[in-house]
């Protein structure tokens, strides 16, 4: 069975040589001929008849890893056994553990870890639930929970396919606030489902973090969810993308001279992400918001079947703009995409105001491409890590749990989300702000630190903190 390969990447072959029928030799040139770089050999095991070596194979062309399989399949007495990469590797057996965080080496530590003394814990517990915060995981630990509805760019694809994407998500939570998460993925797409399965769950933790989850169940899903539970909610597509994406427009708004009540703001794509996306530029204080889908511009002329589109025109659009994309955009401040690529021309841009701010974030192909438009767009960002200014979920969710779980909240409301956006916003200094750089790096250590601590002041400061500054 063969491992599918990716092009640009280092793959590792495991041929099988007869060598009564061929050299190893004959398979080098067959691989050397498709331009394959062979920077390793390992023998695994050989005999009189037969050799089985793994060669570290470096692939860079469009196509190669196909053209590269078809060629080693047409050498006499080579087998292809199998194919990996180091990203497959990299996932065998999973990407995370659970370790102990003290050892059992005797007796006397297994009756306190266990039985007997472990029941005057729970006894403890059973008298004021509230000491499950301190006493068990629940006070560092996050439930990441998808039903594999809408994964990444890759759609339904199930539960069993999502969960490299949650383990990857356990594991950011690890490495840049130290939360511990766990990765969940209910084999159910029904809503009432998930709703009671997450509720059963949720005992064990802290907090929940929804992943992926498809529109317009993910809004139900978390709404019922916030208002049934007493921890944290906090569904990432959504949220996320708004915080990262607000923290951005503030610094590409000071950059290009604008206010943000004043500015005109375009969102194409109204669904979980644009509309969380518009809530807090409202409660951030914009006021002139159009939304724009396949119905074209959303106004309150109309009615629509979609209760999400049906609020949206009911709480932006306030001129009554009519038409659709292009006609949105004449004479606009600023464009924020959260939908479908190449929905954009240059000609678009142009007709926008001058040096307009763009966020393309539609993945993997953004709605244009920053190299069409550079000459006449003031700032411009997207989704993707190979340009500037990307707007990554994992500059947000680290440090919102960490400051929600520091401060013991009970949602992470408006107050919290706004926090986290403008402490993102603020660890890039003003003699640092420039057009290529409105958002840090993901790897600048500030980042969660800021937004933890802005977290838990704005979580205390509204009301929803169990803690108070003595604890």
């Amino acid at each position: 069975m063969h491992t599918p390969m990716t092009d640009g990447k280092t793959i590792i072959l495991r041929l099988e040589i007869d060598t009564d029928v061929a050299q190893f030799g004959k398979a080098a040139t067959a691989i050397e001929q498709v331009n394959g770089d062979i920077v390793a050999i390992d023998v695994i095991h050989t005999d009189r008849n037969k050799s089985v070596r793994d060669l570290t194979v470096k692939i860079t062309e469009q196509g190669a890893s196909e053209r590269l399989t078809e060629a080693l399949q047409h050498v006499k007495g080579v087998r292809l056994l199998h194919v990996s990469d180091r990203t497959f590797l990299l996932h065998l057996g999973g990407k995370i553990t659970i370790q102990p965080k003290t050892p059992i080496q005797n007796r006397d530590d297994l009756s306190r870890v266990y039985t007997p003394d472990v029941a005057r814990v729970c006894e403890a517990i059973r008298q004021e639930p509230a000491k499950a915060h301190t006493l068990t995981i629940k006070r560092n630990t996050v439930a990441v929970v998808s039903d594999g509805s809408a994964v990444l760019g890759l759609g339904n694809i199930g539960p069993y396919a999502a969960m490299p994407v949650m383990e990857g998500k356990a594991m950011l939570f690890k490495q840049f606030a130290d939360v511990d998460a766990f990765p969940i993925c209910l084999d159910t797409q029904d809503t009432e489902a998930v709703i009671a399965a997450v509720k059963a769950l949720a005992p064990a933790f802290g907090g929940i973090n929804l992943e992926d989850i498809s529109a317009p169940r993910c809004f139900e899903i978390e709404q019922r969810l916030r208002d049934e539970l007493d921890i944290p909610v906090f569904h990432d597509d959504q949220h996320g993308t708004a915080v990262v994406l607000y923290a951005g427009l503030l610094n590409a708004l000071k950059l290009t001279g604008r206010s943000l009540s004043e500015a005109r703001i375009v969102v194409c794509g109204i669904g979980a992400a644009g509309t969380a996306c518009t809530k807090m530029l409202l409660a951030g204080g914009a006021r002139h918001v159009v939304g724009v889908d396949r119905a074209g511009i959303l106004n309150a002329d109309e009615q629509y079947d979609n209760a999400t589109w049906q609020w949206y025109a009911e709480n932006t659009n306030a001129e009554r703009c009519k038409g659709g994309l292009a006609e949105a955009l004449e004479g606009a401040d600023v464009f924020i995409g959260v939908s479908a690529g190449k929905l954009l021309s240059r000609e678009h841009i142009l007709s926008m105001a001058p040096e307009p701010i763009v966020f393309a974030m539609a993945n993997p192909e953004p709605e244009i491409r920053p190299e069409l438009v550079e000459d006449i767009v003031g700032v411009f960002a997207t989704g993707r890590s190979d340009y500037p200014n990307q707007i990554n979920n994992v500059l947000c969710f680290p440090g919102i749990f960490r400051g929600a779980l520091d401060s013991r909240s009970t949602v992470i409301n408006e107050e919290m989300k706004l926090a986290a956006a403008e402490a993102i916003a603020s660890v890039i200094g003003e003699d640092e702000l420039n057009r290529l750089y409105i958002i840090p790096s993901v790897f600048n250590n500030k980042v969660v630190e800021e937004v933890r601590r802005r977290v838990s002041a704005a979580a205390r400061k509204s009301g929803v903190s169990r803690r108070n500054l003595r604890d």
